[in-house]
């Protein structure tokens, strides 16, 4: 069977690593991985032939990673990469936040979008029409918002995520779930309702590890995409790659 030549993109979170090949444009394959290392790559490239990669991080690296990065002779995504897109940010962008951006900016060119990217912080940026990014929010995600509760108290307990909540509790673990579940829908909906003032010609897109909770709460408002960091992460390496 021939090899298909396609590009590797690593994106190393705070708990996993998304892997993903792509083809040109399109994900051919992803998964994710716990470790970094030659055998795991292997096993998700499966054969295939790799003619460029890019590795986007949002920790520190051990040794060993380091020194697997440094075989594949890829982009390592740092504040030195160039970017497809303009910014008015006054100190460096994560990886993680500018990625999801130049996704979305690649999936909706001519639009002005709110990006949502729900992991373990909730960060909220703005890019416009113009590929222009003009920075955002920091905000506790939904299991941070939980912890906390139960770390700087000492009465409430630590609970997670649940399928339902109410807009009122009438007990500790139902307020606790209403405040954290819906305070962070209404802290979204305000959002886009206060910026609907200015400019009704928008996009809202979220992506990240608590893209269903969101998808299911906001339902037709929003635009869904979880791969979004990894479409923004091949943008940027086509853009450094000149012979793709």
């Amino acid at each position: 069977m021939k090899n298909i030549f396609l590009k590797l993109i690593i994106d190393i979170g705070n708990t996993r690593i998304k892997l993903a090949l792509f083809n040109k444009k399109e994900i051919v394959r992803h998964n994710v991985v716990l470790d970094l290392s030659k055998e795991s790559i292997d096993n998700f490239c499966k054969g295939d032939v790799i003619t460029s990669s890019i590795v986007s991080t949002v920790r520190s690296l051990s040794n060993q990673e380091n020194d697997f990065i440094n075989s594949l002779e890829c982009i390592l995504l740092n504040k030195e990469t160039a970017l497809p897109i303009k910014s008015s940010y006054k100190s460096y962008i994560g990886s993680d936040r500018i990625s999801a951006v130049i996704g979305a900016s690649y999936l909706f060119p001519d639009k002005d979008i709110w990006v949502f990217d729900a992991g373990t912080c909730l960060t909220i940026d703005f890019i416009d029409k113009e590929k222009k990014y003009h920075g955002g929010r920091i905000t506790l995600g939904l299991k941070m918002r939980y912890t906390a509760l139960n770390d700087y108290t000492s009465e409430l307990p630590l609970l997670s995520i649940k399928d339902s909540s109410s807009f009122k509790g009438d007990d500790t673990e139902s307020s606790i779930i209403s405040g954290v579940q819906q305070g962070i829908i209404s802290e979204v909906r305000a959002l886009i309702s206060d910026y609907k003032q200015e400019n009704n010609d928008f996009v809202v897109v979220f992506t990240g590890g608590d893209l269903s909770f969101f998808e299911k709460e906001l339902k037709s408002s929003i635009f869904a995409d979880p791969f979004l960091v990894l479409r923004g992460l091949n943008e940027i390496l086509d853009y450094n790659d000149k012979t793709i």
